[in-house]
């Protein structure tokens, strides 16, 4: 099953979800949606009691409670019992709180304007715009990084077409293609800023984030061109897209007298606007 992690936000509070392609459903933390109903300091200890306190009531949601792996507070990969919205609607009417009814207007929310972005992609876009101009971007960035995700995510298909696996091999692939435009790796770029969890261009600056699209552009150009066989060719070509944004850095420093790669994140930037 095809399942994509996303980070959900209920009243400033995460909600841990993963999306299934295939069943068309999302699938939702219990013990993140009981921290937010509950605000328990121990959201697990207080899942185990009324699992089982469910359980010996012979309540059927708990039996189709089932766990799925998602990102713990560590950055690793764990099972975490998590529930479908059907199953998340009926298992709220057991934990009393104020929150219950707001809480199932959001999740109503959340599941509608998945389905309405697959019947038009556009609407995923202007969400996107929308939470970025409430961050305090400007537009001329934001533009910059809606297209840099179109750009991105046509690398992507040109990896799956050559069999390639999203995770280490596509990782691996983005590292080549870092290191070798900006002279850092994804981790020593990530260290530069600052950054842990963020998401590195989230936090580039407008001439960082436009020569990484041109990295990007030129590493799927060039697969299309040279038909790379298998995960080692791809690494090359990769290599080459990289090159092509690197050459283009090397000429705007020595114009300018000034490096591309820089220690300011979203942050700093958003700083630097609000003082100007």
């Amino acid at each position: 099953m095809k399942k994509e992690s996303e980070i959900k936000i209920f009243e400033n509070k995460k909600v841990r979800t993963l999306w299934d392609a295939e069943q068309e459903k999302w699938y939702f933390s219990i013990v993140d949606v009981i921290a937010v109903l509950t605000e328990s300091v121990a959201p697990n200890a207080y899942w185990r009691k009324l699992k089982q306190r469910l359980k010996e009531e012979g309540n059927e949601t708990v039996t189709k409670c089932h766990s799925l792996k998602m990102p713990a507070p560590d950055g690793k990969m764990r099972l975490t019992d998590v529930a479908d919205t059907e199953e998340l609607f009926r298992l709220i009417q057991s934990i009393p709180s104020p929150k219950a009814e707001p809480f199932k207007l959001w999740l109503a929310q959340v599941a509608s304007e998945r389905l309405e972005e697959m019947q038009d992609p556009e609407l995923s876009i202007d969400r996107a715009l929308s939470q970025y101009l409430n961050l305090g971007y400007s537009e001329s960035w934001i533009n910059q990084r809606l297209k840099s995700i179109e750009i991105r995510k046509e690398l992507t298909d040109e990896w799956k077409k050559r069999g390639l696996k999203k995770g280490v091999q596509f990782a691996t692939l983005t590292d080549i293609i870092t290191k070798a435009w900006s002279d850092k790796t994804t981790r020593e770029y990530k260290i530069l800023k600052g950054l842990k969890k963020e998401n590195l261009r989230d936090n580039m600056t407008n001439t960082e984030l436009i020569l990484n699209m041109l990295a990007e552009a030129s590493s799927k150009d060039i697969s299309e061109s040279v038909n790379p066989k298998g995960f080692e060719e791809s690494k090359k070509v990769a290599k080459q897209g990289g090159n092509v944004a690197k050459v283009a850095r090397k000429e705007l420093e020595a114009q300018t007298g000034k490096k591309v790669v820089s220690e300011l994140n979203a942050k700093s930037i958003l700083k630097l606007k609000d003082e100007k």
